[in-house]
């Protein structure tokens, strides 16, 4: 027998189902002289072959877990739905502290109040026996709508657990997203609260479907009575929650096929899809990811990035299964440091967007001050940095000097943070990891996924990557031959992040055409980002593959990796980068950061009446483009990749002037039309320029 023959064999013996009855194991490998030959660890994932038949070797998984795909908790292999693990959070932590919030029933804020799992999980059997005495049939889809706050939990949790199906309703999506969402996936009950509920009193009418509104905070004797036409009912959380008490149904567990959720996620273009996820879906994911990272009983976590999204969701359900707590911020983004001050949380996860104001703030505090204590952050900066290259432990000293002060913006005991949503720039993880220390964890993934596709492990110094797949899926990259990529590129391997396994989603709802677009026949997500294979198999984000564009001389370009470069300059609180072939260079359109650019105004005397005028002044508008022309050389952009002109606007790209959507992405082509004027006018000043200048 030939080595082929020898792989042949292994790769069947091994991934194949047996149908015997005398097979002893199906989730580790027997011990087979042939197992490394189609098992090649590389350090942080393992290699496979896609297919015996054609032996192709370009499938990692994690190298936690090569032989199987994780799909249950190894320590508890009996929870196969988010009741289940609930239910195990609730009899494993009943006294434990688990919601927390600030904001009291009066009105006021003070110190962090907590409910315990034991309270909530009473709480959601209330809530669930509440719905089926308002006769919501099992499998009724329920929708969300209000931010972060325990009673979304709640909500959420007594869905699991009487095999009803969430439905978020982005509060920043607009009724016209919120009325087609609804109608779509035939939403029977609402929960939302006194602000979002004159929203949906607006078009009631237009959602038939809507038997049941529950005000989340409302007062009995301020409900408006129930449209007569709709024939719909209104009440309050709280008199729900005592019906539901007052006649407590038993569980209707679901089973882990059954759907969890349809997560509508709002696009740059078109309607909401609804992304179909299964309790076994957020189970495996969930799984895959705890082999790696540990949480505790006494961890503490800040709930303030939307509940609606993937990112935030799935985290609790981690979190939950550890028996962490959870405290919830006021509602207000502007008083989230004052929150993480009070709560002082151990697990913080945000996105690339916060990191960077966090990191241009603390480096403009650093230039400002100036003189001993701008040297001395440097020296304790490279000092630290040194060390972790190095992989010794820095000295205690330097946090005790400089950075303690730094952490104590986060509260001061946070020992992992976490970034999602769009890649973050090197240099920003390395002056996380630098001046707040602990796990500085990036990840990878998408609705679609359940979370996490891929996610830097513990103890990876490494920068510039999103680790290594979850132990829960495998990925591969697919040749892109339009845009030069194929996983036949040296040194590294490139292509389309294509992903597979139980943490898959089960489609689009109601949508087989746009389905069938992402899954293919082999059961391959394909994601749309364009990926590349680092050493140790960690996977990094180059790319996207719809968002790209030619320019006049034929270099495509992709512009959400120029924004991430340019998201660095100090001026720039957001940034939209535009080309097109029939131009041969890009130009922006920068929100400013106000008090960045009024400081530079003042220091250089220029005076103006309000932040408009400002920022059209030409003065301010070369200043800008000369911080992106240095942000740009620093990042090794091509010379084609640099903005040529810049517009800055002092209004904000925001979820209600229709430019982001409510994952705070640029939508590219409302952008394009809502600056349509300001892009002419920029194009046309460059073709002056260059008319004006002297020919040979």
């Amino acid at each position: 027998m030939d080595a082929t023959d020898r792989r042949l064999r292994a790769v069947s013996a091994h991934l194949q189902p047996q149908a015997t009855a005398a097979r002893r194991t199906s989730d580790s490998l027997a011990p087979n002289p042939t197992a490394g030959e189609y098992a090649h660890v590389l350090g942080y994932s393992a290699v496979l072959p896609e297919k015996l038949q054609t032996g192709k070797w370009n499938v990692y998984r994690s190298a936690h877990s090569p032989i199987t795909l994780i799909d249950r908790f190894s320590d508890y292999p009996d929870i196969g739905t988010l009741h289940d693990n609930f239910v195990n959070a609730v009899e494993t932590f009943r006294d434990c502290r688990y919601l927390g919030t600030r904001v009291h029933s009066d009105g006021t804020i003070g110190d962090y109040k907590w409910m315990t799992y034991g309270e909530a999980g009473t709480s959601r059997a209330a809530i669930g026996s509440g719905l089926i005495c308002h006769g919501i049939p099992k499998g009724a889809r329920v929708g969300l709508y209000f931010i972060n706050r325990p009673e979304w939990t709640i909500v959420d949790n007594a869905c699991s657990a009487y095999s009803y199906v969430s439905v978020p309703l982005y509060d920043t999506l607009g009724p016209d997203a919120v009325q087609f969402i609804v109608n779509h996936a035939s939403v029977e009950a609402i929960f939302c609260v006194p602000e979002t509920l004159r929203t949906l009193l607006s078009f009631i009418t237009q959602m038939p479907c809507v038997r049941l509104i529950v005000v989340v905070g409302g007062v009995d004797e301020n409900m408006p009575s129930s449209p007569a036409a709709a024939g719909m009912e209104i009440i309050t959380y709280s008199m729900l929650h005592r019906q539901g008490h007052m006649s407590p149904q038993p569980f209707r567990p679901p089973k882990p096929e059954d759907v969890a959720t349809i997560c509508y996620t709002s696009g740059t273009t078109g309607t909401p899809k609804g992304a179909v996820l299964s309790h076994a879906n957020f189970i495996a994911n969930v799984a895959g990811q705890d082999l790696g990272v540990k949480f505790y009983p006494s961890d503490v976590y800040i709930s303030y990035l939307p509940l609606a999204h993937i990112y935030e969701r799935t985290n609790q359900i981690w979190l939950v299964h550890r028996g962490a707590a959870v405290g919830f911020y006021q509602g207000d983004n502007l008083k989230l440091m004052d929150d993480l001050n009070t709560l002082k949380p151990t697990v913080f996860a945000s996105v690339p967007r916060l990191y960077n104001k966090i990191y241009a703030a603390i480096t403009n505090a650093v230039k400002e001050s100036g003189g001993l204590k701008e040297r001395l952050f440097h020296a304790a900066y490279n000092a630290k940095r040194q060390a972790i290259i190095n992989g010794r432990n820095p000295s205690p000293v330097w946090d005790k000097l400089v950075f303690n002060k730094i952490k104590a913006r986060l509260g001061g005991r946070v020992r992992v943070m976490s970034s999602g949503a769009s890649p973050l720039s090197p240099d920003v993880m390395e002056f996380l990891r630098i001046c707040f220390g602990g796990d500085i964890l990036e990840g990878y993934g998408m609705t679609e996924t359940s979370c996490v596709i891929t996610l830097m492990d513990v103890g990876d110094i490494s920068i510039g990557h999103v680790g290594s797949p979850n132990p829960a899926c495998e990925v591969k990259l697919v040749d892109v031959p339009e845009m030069n990529y194929t996983s036949e590129d040296q040194p590294y391997p490139r292509g389309e992040i294509c992903a597979r396994g139980p943490i898959i989603f089960q489609g689009y709802y109601k949508d087989e055409v746009q389905t069938r677009e992402v899954i293919d026949e082999d059961s391959w997500l394909h994601t749309g980002d364009i990926g590349l294979w680092l050493p140790g198999g960690r996977l990094k984000i180059i790319d996207r593959k719809k968002n790209i564009f030619k320019l006049a001389q034929g270099e495509y370009i992709a512009p959400e990796k120029i924004e991430n470069v340019y998201a660095k300059c100090k001026f720039i609180a957001q940034c939209f980068v535009y080309g097109d072939s029939f131009n041969s260079c890009l130009v922006a359109v920068v929100a400013v950061e106000p008090e960045v650019l009024k400081s530079w105004a003042a220091l250089e005397g220029i005076q103006y009446e309000d932040l408009r005028q400002l920022c059209s002044d030409p003065r301010a508008r070369a200043a800008v483009l000369a911080d992106m022309d240095s942000i740009g050389k620093e990042a090794q952009l091509r010379g084609f990749e640099f903005v040529k002109a810049v517009t800055l606007v002092a209004e904000p790209f925001t979820l209600e002037n229709g430019l982001l959507t409510p994952t705070f992405k640029v939508k590219r082509p409302q952008a394009k039309a809502y600056f349509a004027k300001e892009i002419t006018t920029m194009y046309a000043q460059l073709l002056d320029a260059e008319s004006a200048r002297p020919k040979l």
